[in-house]
């Protein structure tokens, strides 16, 4: 099979920054750009299928509870590449579209960075805002109430590169989360592994409507995006 772009033996350094997490990353190797955070493989430019996926499945699910919503509000947490910033910005379907990034490094890389590329459009739009902070302290701060909160933070419940990010995904984590969602808003939770033990906690923390997509990927297990509902 064909090689679409050559990729070089060793990633180039584009830059490396210690921030109050530890030390983030960003590579380039071929045509491919990458984000190491603590010397974990985080994400890349390869393909930004399951975060599509992500923002797709939170608005079917707000759609099938209550038909098309007029402009519901999105959470985005972590901007990561900015694949799920971008999809969401190029639907018009969404009204404000706010992400919280803790990273100073991270949004510098789209703010004129080499990451503008796939962000640039969607940081030009009027509804977008990117907020610097820790998730969990913006959702126990802000006063603003969203239909949907698409999680896209670490590599998901089972599996965090972050010290200190498995308290998201307890059950008092997402408690706090749904904290800033709307009575019937939806709560879409990306993983690098299915998780029935998730969903458990998803339940336990108050949600309904708890259901797996899974994202086939070309080897391994697949890629899963959790979804539930807050009551009311």
């Amino acid at each position: 099979m064909p090689i679409p772009y050559d990729i070089p033996d060793a990633p180039e350094v584009l830059d490396r920054r210690e921030g109050p997490y530890g030390e983030v990353v960003l590579r380039r190797h071929g045509e491919l750009l990458q984000i190491i955070a603590n010397g974990c493989f985080l994400m890349d430019t390869s393909d930004g299928r399951s975060e599509r996926l992500l923002i797709d499945a939170a608005l079917a699910a707000l759609n099938s509870l209550s038909g098309d919503s007029p402009s519901p509000d999105l959470l985005i947490g972590g901007l990561g590449v900015g694949f799920s910033l971008a999809h969401a910005a190029a639907d018009p379907r969404w009204g404000r579209v706010t992400v919280v990034e803790r990273e100073r490094a991270v949004i510098d890389w789209h703010l004129g960075g080499p990451l503008a590329a796939v962000s640039g459009p969607a940081l030009g739009d009027l509804r977008t805002k990117i907020v610097e902070t820790d998730l969990l302290d913006y959702v126990n701060e802000t006063c603003d109430t969203f239909d949907a909160l698409c999680l896209d933070i670490d590599n998901g419940p089972g599996w965090t590169v972050t010290e200190g990010n498995d308290s998201l995904y307890s059950a008092a984590g997402l408690a706090d989360c749904a904290r800033v969602l709307r009575p019937g808003g939806v709560l879409a939770v990306w993983s690098a592994r299915p998780s029935p033990e998730f969903e458990g906690t998803m339940r336990n923390a108050g949600f309904q409507r708890v259901r797996t997509e899974e994202i086939p990927v070309a080897r391994g297990v697949p890629d899963v995006v959790h979804l539930a509902v807050r009551p009311g």
